[in-house]
């Protein structure tokens, strides 16, 4: 399990390496066990990867979901090389270590361990890796739409993210909008033959910030969040700009209509058209992820507390590909090694501790459900 935690990071499955060498590491670990496996890939670098472990189906299977892709990594941030997976101090560094690729490591090597044991199962085990959760769910999504004609039904999805060894059952959704306004372009010494693009985006600023989405808090998760995270304008100080952007991070919650607040932020800039003939404005989507919630009285959260001895669960502080798999499976958990603080961050770095706890859990998991 270590081996194959270092071969993933050395692997670097960035988005500009893409995942393809990463899953090529998982499925000869695999093979090296003697387990078959399917690899799908798309645009030479992209790639998903997928084993299973064939039963008598008497049981709905388990499904485990996780991710391939990691987030690029400056190396002059780093005390070490971030790609070279080193061992030192009970942990092992590199990125990726927590996100996630130490919990894929965990999850492959409880599935050879169950393997190996022979001992038949009555419903199914399969591990996915997807491409591209850290950018587009590209992964995720490909994966679902081949899936659903064939994995057959699910008792559950667990997806191996970093939690603490926390089951986590619920997180908000994400939706990022970008906004441009457009104006004329002019001399800076000259500002009356132009049309300021920022000058246009100011109002609408103003009454964003003074906004606060209609939604009424979650139990748990609290309330959904707006934060305006970038803004773009001009190309010169002498330069009167024609085009300003800015981009909004939207945090929703599991009961709550992303349309509706696409809707609303349009009507902001529909009022401020009729209030500014020269008020040109554009809303679009970057990217979107519903939220997630897996309801207290599943059976599937019911059997993994009852497996792993615990009625403890809380809720993720951040949005993962887990709600994509939803459509082959209502109920899905976050489970797994390394804590969601080091993610993404220099030194990034498990304790090996910990991903043989994760490996122990998913075994109890697995064998409660399906043996």
């Amino acid at each position: 399990m270590k081996n194959l935690l270092k071969q993933l990071i050395a692997s670097a499955p960035t988005l500009d390496n893409g995942e393809r060498k990463a899953a090529e590491v998982l499925g000869d670990y695999f093979h090296s066990h003697q387990l078959p496996v399917q690899i799908d890939c798309w645009n030479q670098n992209r790639a998903n990867i997928t084993v299973r472990l064939p039963s008598s189906r008497r049981k709905p299977g388990l499904l485990l979901a996780g991710h391939l892709d990691v987030v690029p990594a400056q190396p002059s941030q780093w005390s070490t090389d971030p790609f070279s997976g080193i061992e030192q101090d009970g942990c092992i560094t590199g990125r990726g270590a927590v996100d996630m690729l130490g919990g894929l490591a965990a999850a492959a090597a409880a599935i050879v361990q169950i393997a190996s044991e022979g001992i038949p199962l009555q419903g199914d085990v399969i591990l996915t890796a997807t491409a591209g959760e850290e950018t587009d769910s590209c992964g995720a999504n490909r994966f679902v739409q081949t899936a659903a004609q064939t994995i057959g039904p699910l008792f559950g999805i667990l997806v191996p993210e970093p939690t603490n060894l926390e089951i986590f059952t619920a997180h908000r959704g994400l939706l990022w909008l970008q906004i441009t306004t457009r104006g004329r372009s002019a001399h800076g010494s000259m500002p009356h033959l132009g049309i300021n693009a920022i000058e246009k985006m100011t109002p609408l600023l103003n009454r964003l910030f003074a906004w606060s989405i209609p939604q009424p808090p979650h139990p748990q998760l609290g309330n959904c969040t707006m934060s305006i995270n970038q803004i773009h304008g001009g190309t010169a100080a002498n330069i009167v700009p024609d085009v300003c952007r800015i981009e909004l991070d939207i945090r929703t919650l599991p009961d709550q209509s992303q349309e509706q607040v696409i809707q609303h932020i349009q009507t902001f800039l529909d009022e401020q058209k009729s209030k500014d003939p020269d008020f040109l404005a554009e809303l679009s989507v970057l990217r979107r992820c519903p939220a997630l919630e897996t309801a207290a009285g599943s059976p599937f959260l019911q059997a993994v507390c009852r497996a792993l001895g615990t009625d403890r669960t809380t809720t993720a502080p951040f949005t993962t590909d887990a709600p994509y798999f939803r459509p082959l499976c209502p109920d899905v958990l976050i489970l797994g090694p390394g804590s969601p603080a080091f993610c993404h961050k220099p030194d990034e770095s498990i304790k090996i501790s910990d991903l043989l706890t994760a490996k122990e859990m998913y075994l109890k998991i697995i064998r409660s459900i399906l043996q």
